[in-house]
């Protein structure tokens, strides 16, 4: 049975939440929880599966705002220790990107405990071996999550189709994100197909053909 994979965008911001599992009715990892428990949940039983971790590559609200609807006793959530302040404080971030009408939108309130993610290790979830990048520049702790069985990246709001992660908000940082790409993303194989924070999917090898940010990097 192949491994399923599959994604909703949710939210206001047109956040992918994608799910892993080995098959339908099967345990599944998440990755990336925006504020809408009811279109993750929706995802979820579309394909009757269980989750059993979240994975956050960063904490913008837009990634990890909806993680107290999925986190519990039996579904750990795992985030770097340096953007759990960020996850926790989802108002401050919506009224930065949204300016004076971010004070009327509801903050979601992230108080779900964290697994501390590192790069360099491995996670085994759901029947996967799940690389753990640490790439930070588009916030201090952003991670990319890479599945060597499966061939695929999911980048975040690291790299995107044709683009990378904005770096003009609190903690992001150009020339940082762009040697975590140098040094972590680059040197997987060009064959690896690209499963970004928002946007189409992509391969890293047409991205590093056709992505303009890249080409001082190659």
């Amino acid at each position: 049975m192949p491994t399923l994979i599959d994604h909703d965008v949710l939210w206001y911001f047109g956040t992918n939440c994608w799910v892993m599992a080995s098959g339908p009715g099967s345990a599944a990892v998440v990755i990336d929880a925006p504020p809408d428990p009811t279109g993750i949940s929706d995802l979820l039983a579309r394909h009757d599966l269980t989750p059993i971790a979240v994975l956050v590559t960063h904490g913008h609200v837009d990634h990890a705002g909806g993680i107290d609807g999925i986190a519990g006793p039996t579904v750990a959530a795992y985030l770097h220790p340096d953007d759990v302040d960020m996850a926790r404080h989802p108002g401050e971030q919506l009224r930065a990107l949204l300016g004076s009408s971010g004070a009327a939108t509801s903050d979601p309130i992230v108080r779900s405990p964290f697994v501390d993610l590192a790069g360099g290790t491995s996670l085994h979830l759901a029947g996967f071996e799940i690389a753990v990048l640490y790439t930070p520049g588009h916030t201090p702790g952003h991670c990319c999550f890479h599945v060597p069985s499966e061939g695929v990246l999911f980048s975040g709001d690291q790299l995107f189709q044709g683009s990378i992660g904005r770096t003009d908000l609190p903690g992001g940082s150009y020339p940082t994100l762009m040697e975590s790409m140098r040094r972590e993303i680059l040197t997987l194989d060009a064959s690896t197909e690209v499963l970004p924070g928002h946007g189409p999917s992509t391969t890293l090898s047409a991205e590093r053909r056709h992505n303009p940010f890249l080409q001082e990097l190659l």
